[in-house]
């Protein structure tokens, strides 16, 4: 129930409702500082951060350090979605050894990766080895505990007939614990895209390593706040794409799976 009338929302279809929610914030976005609701110098037009946009676009140093951004997110997040799925196998496998990385795990987990910043400029400067550092300490998190979740998820009937049967090592693992943790593991891997992509701006912004999260914080600098904006807005549409290219290779390899069906149904 709700407190306000909302026949007429309910007149615009569904599919609409989304760019029409874009285009309202677009329009507040252009009509607040030029009616001196916010200082533009602060928040400019929208349309001259699209303006900025353009120009950078038309630049090859905004195509090189969006290059760069993609590289430190593509290639950290392969280094923890590996590291994640391997560790979460053998751990999860081993009851003892469950037992006694729990207390580890639990430590290391809740470290802000911006609290490893000194310490990655220590080891490897202020290049992209640093931000690769960063982003696969952030993004093997989430892998790793969904992993170790699916492992436990495994039907203990199942488990104790595989051993019944002597089944090797490797059938339990292909016909056993894969089924049942391909699901948690494909959720971890959408959450780590995302922290990736966040540690990887972030990463460039406070190191100084090559990538946008540089080029913004070389535009705040300069108090050219229209470009600054700009790249700002790039890197909100690469978040966009990264979460939506998740769930399309979710859906795709969990075509099988139950959730998967109903939301196509």
């Amino acid at each position: 129930m709700t407190w306000y009338p909302h026949r007429s929302i309910r007149a615009v279809p569904d599919g609409l409702l989304g760019p029409l929610g874009l285009l309202l914030c677009a329009g507040l976005l252009e009509a607040a500082p030029r009616l001196g609701l916010v200082p533009a110098a602060y928040l400019p037009p929208l349309s001259e951060t699209a303006a900025a946009l353009a120009d950078e676009a038309a630049g090859g140093a905004f195509w090189s350090a969006l290059a760069d951004t993609l590289r430190g997110w593509g290639y950290g997040l392969a280094v923890a979605a590996a590291a994640g799925v391997v560790l979460g196998l053998v751990i999860g496998g081993a009851a003892p050894l469950r037992r006694a990385t729990a207390s580890t795990i639990e430590f290391l987990r809740p470290i802000p990766s911006v609290a490893l910043v000194p310490l990655a400029v220590l080891l490897y400067g202020t290049g992209q080895t640093s931000t690769l550092l960063l982003v696969v300490y952030a993004s093997v998190w989430p892998v790793l505990l969904q992993v170790l979740a699916g492992v436990r998820d495994v039907d203990p009937v199942a488990r104790d007939t595989a051993a019944g049967f002597r089944l090797s090592w490797w059938l339990r693992l292909r016909h056993l614990v894969w089924p049942t943790a391909l699901p948690f593991l494909m959720t971890g891997l959408r959450l780590a895209a995302s922290v990736a992509l966040i540690l990887a701006v972030t990463a460039q912004l406070v190191i100084g390593a090559p990538g946008l999260g540089r080029e913004i914080a070389r535009a705040q600098a300069a108090n050219a706040v229209d470009r600054m904006y700009a790249l700002v807005v790039v890197t909100g549409l690469l978040g966009v794409a990264v979460n939506a290219g998740a769930r399309a290779l979710e859906r795709r390899v969990l075509f099988w799976h139950a959730s998967v069906r109903k939301e196509a149904a």
